[in-house]
C-alpha cells in the first residue's frame, strides 16, 4: 500500500499547497436593496458597492445588489427594513426618509442646490448629521449618491404656472407635496415603483423626477415632455446594519469602508457627464425638452415657506450646516 509520503510525491503543487493550509470558509451574505433600477445611479451604486466589497473581503464577504424595489421595499421603508435586519444594507432617497429626522429632507429641499457642486458640498457639510441620525437608528453610514437635477415629465407642455393648476403630480417627498400644492397642482406623494402603474391607468398627468437612466426609459414611454426647471440635484444614501457590519473580522469592516469610499468617488465621478447623457438619451426617444425661467420662479416663491419651516424643525443643527454650506 503506498504511504502517504508517495501519495504526496504525485500531488501536483496547487494539491500540495491545497493540503498545506485551510481552506478559506465563506463568509456571511449581505444584500444591498434599492427601490431603483439598475441603469439609475442609486442602482449603479449598489452594483459598484457589492463588486468592490466582494471583492476587498477576498472571500470573506458575500454582497448581492438588489434592484427595482425587491419585496416591494421602497426608499420610505428601507431604513427601518435595515435596522430590523429584513435586509443587512440598503440604498434610499434621502427625501423619503424626511419623516424619520429632517436632516434626510435637507438635499431635497427645493432650490437650495442648482449643481452637483452644491450636492457635493451640502454633503460635506451634513455628512456628521447623517452619520448621528442613522448611528440613533442603529445603523451605519456606507456611501452617498448624487442624483442628476429633478425637473418635471409630463403628458403635456407644462410651461407656466397656470399649467399647474389642477395637475396630477406624483411627488417624491413632503416637501414637493407642499410646493406644488401652494402651487395650484395636486400633487400626490408616491414612490417611484408605485407612481408607474398610474400612470399606465391614467391617474397622473405628471411626474417631478430627473428620471435618470431607466427610470427615465419607463417615464418617456407615457410622459413624452420634460421640463428643465433644476427644481434640487438630492443625494440617496447607502447604509448597513451596525450590528451586522461589527459582527464582521475587523479586515472585513475595512473591506466595506474602502468600498463605500471608493463608491462615493465613482458616483461623483460618474454623474459630471450624467445629466448631458440623460437628455440625449430623452431627445434620441422623442422626448420634448424644455425651460421655463417663469414657471421655474413661481416654484420657487412657493418653495420660500418650505425652506423656512424646515430651518424651524432642524434647529440649530440645520442652522449651522446651511451656514457652512452657504459659506462655500
Amino acid at each position: 500500500m503506498p504511504t502517504r509520503r508517495c501519495l504526496l510525491r504525485l500531488l501536483p503543487p496547487l494539491g500540495m499547497a491545497a493540503l498545506a493550509r485551510p481552506a478559506r470558509s465563506a463568509g456571511p451574505e449581505w444584500t444591498l436593496a434599492t427601490e431603483y433600477p439598475a441603469t439609475t445611479m442609486p442602482g449603479e451604486g449598489i452594483a459598484h458597492f457589492a463588486a468592490a466589497a466582494t471583492r476587498l473581503a477576498d472571500g470573506l464577504l458575500q454582497v448581492r445588489a438588489a434592484f427595482d424595489a425587491p419585496d416591494g421595499l421602497r426608499s420610505a421603508a428601507i431604513l427601518r427594513a435595515v435596522a430590523d435586519g429584513t435586509v443587512v444594507a440598503g440604498d434610499a432617497f434621502t427625501g423619503a426618509l424626511a419623516a424619520e429626522a429632517a436632516i434626510f429632507q435637507l438635499s431635497a429641499l427645493p432650490f437650495l442646490t442648482g449643481s452637483t457642486a452644491d450636492t457635493a458640498r451640502l454633503l460635506a457639510a451634513a455628512r456628521p448629521a447623517y452619520v448621528e441620525a442613522l448611528g440613533a437608528r442603529g445603523l451605519t453610514l456606507l456611501y452617498a449618491t448624487p442624483w442628476p437635477a429633478t425637473g418635471l415629465w409630463s403628458r403635456k407642455p407644462v410651461l407656466a404656472p397656470d399649467a399647474l393648476q389642477g395637475l396630477r403630480i406624483r411627488t417624491y417627498d413632503t416637501a414637493g407635496t407642499a410646493v406644488l400644492q401652494a402651487a395650484g397642482a395636486a400633487p400626490r406623494q408616491i414612490s417611484f415603483a408605485d407612481a408607474l402603474p398610474l400612470l399606465r391607468n391614467g391617474e397622473l398627468d405628471a411626474v417631478l423626477s430627473s428620471g435618470d437612466g431607466g427610470a427615465g426609459a419607463r417615464l418617456w414611454e407615457i410622459l413624452p415632455h420634460f421640463t428643465a426647471i433644476d427644481y434640487a440635484s438630492p443625494l440617496s444614501l447607502a447604509f448597513c446594519n451596525t450590528a451586522a457590519l461589527a459582527a464582521l473580522p475587523p479586515a472585513v469592516q475595512n473591506a466595506v469602508a474602502e468600498a463605500g469610499r471608493d463608491t462615493e468617488k465613482r458616483q461623483f465621478q460618474a454623474i459630471a457627464s450624467r445629466a448631458g447623457d440623460n437628455l440625449t438619451r430623452m431627445q434620441a426617444n422623442g422626448v420634448t425638452l424644455a425651460a421655463a425661467p417663469v414657471l421655474r420662479a413661481a416654484l420657487a416663491q412657493a418653495a420660500a415657506p418650505v425652506l423656512t419651516a424646515w430651518e424651524a424643525e432642524a434647529g440649530a443643527q440645520g442652522a449651522m450646516i446651511l451656514k457652512a454650506y452657504r459659506a462655500g
